[in-house]
């Protein structure tokens, strides 16, 4: 029999974290998020409670854990859309239908019970967090920003009832398609540049680069992404994690921000050395150990995880995002170490995004979904 419980004391938080590093211990494809970032939703004063409120489900079956879930109501995101939606995300569980089908009957009566009419994920407090779930690609690697299932997830979430609402796809990059089309690229954003008085803003530093962009790169998220799926205001609490999280592991070597005559950005795309090496294996704690291997992957980065890309819909048609492609370009073709950068999640009608990867030699390898069901 399942037994369900609302996560509410702290051995129950601590269960809650542990059991997909439990579940999916060993698998060489399964990267853990931080543990330390997991464990600061469970705050009161935690960045997203000002915008969204949550609850959390285990089950157990003879006293042991056997799946999890997290509901999610992002009010912002519902006043948004005129939408009354609730989100499901952290959702993991045995290969047993009826765990799966216990953990969502609670969040769905969670959020009838709270006004709401569709049920919808996996989704998390916004688009910076990891979201989707992996349909296709389970013996390919998950990235730092990407979660990890097993095959099963997919037919017991599609039994239960939830049906396709979007994809997002993944491609590894490789470079140019030739060093003619490279040589291309540079002469037309010459003349972009020139046309539209452009160019590349430098920085001795990550911290360096966000002092001076930041804000600007902000205000490009807001104006790119504000029709995108799943996407959410940015509030003041966001900005401040955002610059928390990239300002230890951003180097000016690896982002790219394109600036008008007065210095204001109009395009930027951030790239982090793949951390995959470092966290493998570790469940996500920060130990020395994992520091040190933590510092070798940022000082020689075998792969790139680009994390944001934002253009000033204004400059969409104006050539621009090519300024970018050939900035990540640079970046595969000046350091022999690197091997590919990996897109992470790029919605499937995106297509600004789809066609910015057309001008790298590239190949899909992970399909994530979202998936949606009435109440």
């Amino acid at each position: 029999m399942i037994k369900l419980i609302q996560v509410k004391t702290k051995k129950e938080q601590k269960a809650f974290l542990n059991f997909p590093l439990d579940l999916y211990q060993g698998n060489p494809y399964f990267i853990p998020p931080l543990y330390g970032d997991e464990k600061k939703m469970f705050r009161k004063d935690y960045v997203y409670n000002a915008s969204c409120d949550s609850i959390f489900f285990l089950a157990l079956q003879d006293g042991e854990v056997v799946g999890r879930i997290q509901g999610i109501i992002q009010r912002d995101a519902n006043a948004k859309n005129g939408e009354k939606r609730c989100r499901f995300t952290r959702f993991d569980a045995i290969d047993k239908l009826e765990v799966s089908k216990a953990l969502f009957q609670a969040v769905e009566d969670w959020g009838r019970e709270n006004g709401m009419d569709t049920l919808v994920g996996p989704l998390n407090y916004s688009d910076l967090e990891r979201e989707g779930m992996l349909v296709e690609g389970f013996e390919e690697p998950s990235t730092f920003e990407q979660t990890y299932n097993h095959p099963y997830y997919k037919t017991h979430v599609e039994k239960l009832g939830f049906k396709k609402e979007i994809d997002w796809t993944c491609s590894r990059i490789y470079g140019p398609e030739s060093e003619e089309s490279m040589q291309e690229l540079e002469q037309l954003v010459a003349f972009i540049f020139r046309r539209y008085k452009l160019h590349f803003g430098c920085a001795k530093s990550g911290r360096d680069l966000l002092n001076k962009y930041a804000e600007g790169m902000f205000d490009l998220i807001d104006k790119s992404y504000e029709g995108l799926y799943g996407t959410v205001p940015f509030t003041p609490g966001m900005r401040k994690l955002v610059l928390d999280n990239f300002g230890l592991v951003l180097s000016p070597k690896y982002a790219a921000v394109i600036l008008d005559e007065n210095e204001k950005p109009v395009c930027f795309g951030l790239a982090i050395p793949s951390l995959n090496r470092a966290l493998q294996g570790t469940r996500g704690h920060l130990t020395p150990l994992t520091l040190i291997r933590i510092i070798r992957c940022l000082r020689k980065p075998d792969v790139l995880d680009l994390c944001l890309v934002g253009v000033d819909p204004e400059y969409l048609n104006r050539g621009v995002s090519g300024a970018l492609s050939l900035a990540i370009m640079r970046m595969l073709t000046e350091n022999d170490s690197l091997k590919w950068a990996d897109t992470n999640l790029n919605l499937e009608d995106n297509y600004a995004i789809q066609n910015q990867w057309r001008r790298f030699r590239s190949e899909p390898c992970k399909r994530y979904r979202s998936y949606v069901k009435s109440l």
